[in-house]
């Protein structure tokens, strides 16, 4: 059996090895871009007792989970392919649950920079709101249908096999709708408060919009990954086996 599913698994990896380094480095650079521009050019983080700067926790913190960690989320089973099948489920899923603790207080952080600045500030009336809102939801309702379908150990196969596709298809749809509203909260908050400055290439203004091009290129990369067959896991005997034996 080992002998035969060699030859099958190194045509697999061509090329997976550089471009998830690539992937790496994209995520890495881009969460620094987002920590430098969010401490040099707007002055850093507080909680409540500053709304302004509490507010910078929402793009870093979605940033780091709906973005760096959801995307590595979807490509674990493709990166630790010669880990159990069991363990990778497990790990998958504390991750995601890490990423929905994120966005709970990423979104606290941006409604109470709204609620308590003085004047208020409207919440939900932009479409990266609405678009940010959405994905949220879906992201959370993918993680219950995933712990129900993937974790529960009396589930049948068949039931399992069937959801797979839907389950991988709103995992990426959630992932690409979090690359949206990034990339419109990037442009919203560069209008809102650069004005005429953006247009005249600031250096906060290139920054931001350098940002959003490593979105692209770290969104455009972890979708490829994702949906290469070639780079699929193989399957192995025991990935069937029940979590509760």
């Amino acid at each position: 059996m080992d002998q035969k599913a060699e030859p099958l698994q190194a045509p697999s990896l061509e090329g997976f090895i550089p471009l998830i380094g690539l992937h790496q480095i994209c995520g890495a650079l881009l969460i620094l871009l987002v920590i430098i521009w969010t401490t040099y050019y707007r002055d850093g983080f507080s909680w409540t007792s500053n709304p302004e700067l509490e507010f910078n926790w929402h793009p870093l913190l979605m940033t780091i989970g709906l973005v760096f960690l959801y995307a590595n989320a979807m490509l674990i089973y493709r990166a630790r392919r010669n880990v159990r099948k069991q363990r990778l489920k497990l790990t998958h899923a504390g991750i995601m649950l890490f990423i929905i603790l994120l966005t709970v207080i990423a979104l606290e952080a941006v409604f109470d920079s709204h609620n308590l600045a003085s004047p208020p500030i409207p919440n939900m009336y932009s479409l990266h709101s609405w678009v940010g809102l959405t994905t949220v939801i879906l992201f959370c309702c993918q993680w219950v249908a995933g712990c129900i379908s993937f974790l529960f150990p009396k589930l049948q196969p068949p039931l399992r096999s069937s959801y797979m596709p839907i389950h991988v298809y709103f995992g990426i749809a959630a992932f690409i709708g979090a690359i949206a509203s990034c990339l419109l909260g990037l442009n919203e908050k560069a209008i809102f408060t650069l004005g005429k400055k953006y247009s005249t290439f600031v250096d906060e203004g290139v920054l931001i919009n350098c940002i959003g091009l490593l979105f692209i290129s770290f969104g455009g990369l972890s979708v490829y990954l994702v949906t290469q067959e070639r780079y699929r896991r193989l399957p192995r005997p025991e990935d069937d086996v029940l979590l509760s034996r």
